[in-house]
């Protein structure tokens, strides 16, 4: 290792070449969640073309460019980075059962075959057996299943086949489309089902109906119900053999014992002269579950509306440029690096940079910015939008499942599949549903028979408990109305990573807001400056913005970026150190720079007196002031204006008429957070917060009984984002917000807050619904099966439809 090269406090370089270092630090060891973010940081930088990590021992490889990126400024950037994912909390462990030393997989499969939501359950309950699972979730709505833990995608498909499932990858969103396509195909087999049983049923039925019991008439119910159990209610029966042999019941155990012993029964019966038949019922039974199944998976086609046009978006081609040529690839065939042609009115295949062309691109779809963007060299595209009236070269950055509307889909499909504390109950509840019936149709069977009644009478009505229980309704009854509001959330560009907080938006009693980039716009520009230094204002920004070019604060981009509008040329930073929510440590071209607020230049024993009455001035204008210090000396002050979002005060303004409290806690100056709290309404104000203070704010709010909403966008938030009940990022803000955040606002309209909390409860309205209705009907249908005073037919016909009424229902959220 290079002697010369100095020691930093987050990590020690042990292998460094011309163009790639290997580093250790403690700060990413055995923690993937940080250490993710730290990839997504530092992959978002065009120099860096690799980055390769070992958690275990906290390992990280870089490769880059060092004609772009001078060594140097890359290791004080990396130290910067870590200081400032080291104050992002891990998140704790849930399940203290199994221990996972070293990376956990998460995989995404798409299952086929489960009929109802015991079969969700079944395969839940077999992967989370598997001590290499951390966790597993299957979601019955959407037909999804995920795993994480120390296995393989392999591993899972196994194991899910071997219960009689089918398992698919959905690892790009080509694979995802053409499982949607399959839904159509299902649906479509759903229905011919139906209508041949129900053909070959209304027969059997209209000879029961007619009362004839002669012989042939017998023998041509036999021969029709044959076709209807062992043809088309063949599945019945396949899956539940297929269930005994592991010893587990669902649905499809119930209608298989129910149809085979009304069938079972009415086999010896037609030889007997007044033997009474069920074979109508057996038909009729399957019939009616069969029509069920269909309005089912018409209902679940229409409930997935919102991930279906995600996925849409993206084409299934590309256009590629190699050698001069013109060839059209399969989308998933593209790789990092290759050159895409997009002409006029094509959607952008997948993500990348433009590197010919100038245009505007409708990002609409995925951003909801409602006006076409400009682009044109160096700018970033994002695969799905619309190319506008340019012939654009994109040069391909991201592929399959890395890229922004992958990220999007699964971000909405972890949403959907996530788990509500209410359904856990349910779950718990369901798991015992079907033994608990059998028991129930036996003890039917056997309590008629002690009072006396014929056994034909007994036994149709010990079918009739097996036919009309329903755990399907008890199992939609979440996930249907979790999938319809969670993609109605995404139409509205509310991204929301987990169901509980969807739960939990409902109930929020307190909203904390940061202020910049949050209430304001996120776009600050220097519109002053007030010098002290004895240096011109050009040399007195070229050293700030030298000093603050490797900053992640809003405040520190504004003045770089209005050293470039001054075409003022940059030299390189030999030192750089950042305090979170206090301001920057530097040293450019000899001079030792400090900027940031004002306790953090006293922190360092600046006299900032003779900048006091100046940086009073900005802030009761509504203005930032930074200060700056050269060499120990208190030498300026920049002023950064930044507007309120047009939509924030009558954002606050809904949010106080549904008797939610708002703060703003910002580490502003205290005159410039009060100016910009006037204007949108909020009588609150904490001012000079540092980030551990928001998290206490956050804490004592909770402490007083407050469930409490965060909303912020950069690094310094984070750890406010983290501990809140439900934390909101800024769509535009930094990775690490975003990551730490519960749901995403993707433009960064704080209106949307309030509507995500109405969709909340909207939503739980919804799910308490479904749920009365699914053990209400339960509660009831059952003892009055027992109590002999419902027939098969109608129990079977009654079961089907408590399942369509519950999407039904759930099919509200989506007006």
């Amino acid at each position: 290792m290079d002697s010369e090269t100095p020691s930093f406090k987050h990590f020690q370089v042990q292998h460094e070449l011309e163009n790639r270092i290997r580093i250790i630090t403690p700060v990413l060891k055995n923690d993937s969640e940080r250490g993710y973010i730290f990839e997504i940081l530092l992959k978002k930088r065009p120099e860096i073309s690799s980055v390769r990590s070992v958690f275990d021992i906290g390992s990280v490889a870089i490769d880059f460019d060092s004609s772009r990126l001078p060594k140097k400024n890359l290791l004080i950037m990396l130290d910067a980075v870590l200081g400032n994912i080291a104050q992002k909390q891990p998140m704790l462990k849930k399940d203290k059962k199994k221990s996972f030393e070293g990376p956990v997989q998460d995989i995404d499969l798409a299952v086929e075959g489960m009929s109802c939501a015991s079969c969700a359950l079944l395969i839940e309950m077999v992967l989370n057996r598997d001590d290499r699972v951390k966790s597993a979730s299957v979601n019955f709505a959407t037909q999804t299943v995920n795993v994480q833990g120390q296995l393989s995608k392999n591993d899972v498909v196994e194991q899910i086949e071997k219960l009689g499932y089918s398992a698919l990858m959905v690892d790009t969103l080509s694979q995802r489309k053409r499982l949607i396509e399959k839904e159509q195909h299902r649906i479509d087999a759903a229905r011919r089902r139906f209508v041949w049983a129900g053909l070959l049923t209304m027969p059997v039925v209209g000879v029961a109906m007619a009362m004839n019991t002669s012989r042939w008439a017998k023998w041509l119910q036999f021969a029709l119900t044959t076709q209807v159990v062992f043809g088309t209610g063949s599945q019945f029966f396949s899956k539940a053999y297929r269930l005994s042999k592991q010893r587990a019941a669902n649905m499809d155990t119930l209608i298989a014992l129910g149809v085979g012993s009304a069938y079972g029964y009415s086999i010896p019966a037609m030889f007997r002269r007044r033997g009474h038949v069920y074979f109508e019922a057996a038909a009729a039974i399957i019939t009616f579950v069969l029509l069920g199944r269909f309005l089912e998976e018409r209902a679940k086609g229409k409930a997935g509306e919102a991930i279906r046009k995600l996925v849409d978006l993206q084409p299934q081609t590309a256009t590629l440029l190699k050698q001069g040529q013109e060839i059209v690839l399969d989308v998933d065939e593209v790789q990092v690096g290759d050159v895409m042609l997009v002409r006029p009115g094509e959607r952008i295949p997948t993500d990348g940079k433009v590197i010919f062309g100038l245009s505007t691109v409708d990002e609409a779809m995925v951003t909801g910015e409602s006006m076409p963007v400009v682009k044109t060299v160096g700018h970033s595209v994002i695969g799905g939008c619309v190319n506008g009236n340019g012939v654009l070269h994109v040069e391909t950055t991201a592929v399959g499942m890395d890229t922004v509307l992958a990220g999007i889909v699964h971000m909405v499909d972890q949403a959907q599949a996530a788990k509500l504390p209410i359904q856990k109950q349910v779950d718990k509840i369901s798991a015992v549903f079907v033994p608990s019936v059998m028991a129930v149709s036996s003890a039917t069977l056997l309590s008629w028979l002690l009072v006396g009644a014929p056994f034909s009478v007994a036994f149709g009505n010990a079918i009739t408990v097996l036919l009309i229980a329903c755990p399907c309704a008890l199992g939609l009854a979440t996930p249907a109305a979790i999938m319809v509001g969670t993609g109605q959330a995404a139409k509205k560009g509310v991204y929301i990573r987990n169901g509980e907080s969807l739960e939990v938006a409902s109930k929020l009693s307190a909203i904390v807001f940061d202020k910049t980039g949050t209430i304001t716009e996120g776009k600050p520009k220097v519109s002053e400056i007030f010098n002290l230094s004895g240096l011109d204002n050009s040399k007195l920004l070229m050293l700030a913005a030298a000093a603050e070019h490797a900053s992640e604060h809003f405040l520190g981009k504004a003045i770089v970026e209005y050293a470039r509008e001054q075409a003022i040329e940059l030299p390189e930073c030999s030192y750089f150190y950042s305090e979170t929510g206090r301001g920057i440590r530097a040293e450019v071209a000899g001079a030792k720079l400090l900027l940031g607020n004002r306790d953090w230049l006293e922190s360092q024993q600046i006299d900032c007196v003779s900048l006091d009455q100046p940086a009073d001035l900005f802030a009761v204008q509504g203005k930032t002031p930074v200060y700056m210090a050269i060499d120990g000396k208190a030498a300026a002050i920049f002023a950064i204006a930044d507007n309120p979002r047009r939509e924030a005060a009558a954002a606050i303004e809904r949010l106080h008429t549904l008797g939610i409290k708002t703060l703003m806690v910002t580490g502003d100056t205290e005159k410039t957070a009060y100016y910009i709290a006037d204007k949108v309404g909020i009588a609150d104000v904490v001012a000079n917060a540092k980030p551990d203070e928001k998290l206490q704010i956050i804490q004592q709010l909770q402490a007083e009984g407050f469930l409490v909403g965060m909303i912020g966008d950069g690094i310094n938030d984070a750890p406010a984002l983290a501990a809140a009940n439900v934390g909101f990022a800024i769509g535009s803000g930094t990775d690490v917000a975003i990551e730490s955040a519960d749901l995403t606002l993707v433009q960064g309209d704080i209106s949307k807050v309030t509507e995500t909390i109405e969709l909340s409860a909207f939503t739980i309205r919804v799910i308490k619904q479904n749920l009365f209705w699914a053990f209400g009907y339960n509660t009831i249908a059952i003892p009055v099966a027992a109590l002999g005073k419902l027939n098969p037919m109608i129990a079977s016909a009654a079961m089907a439809l408590s399942s369509v009424s519950v999407i039904v229902n759930s099919l509200r959220l989506s007006k």
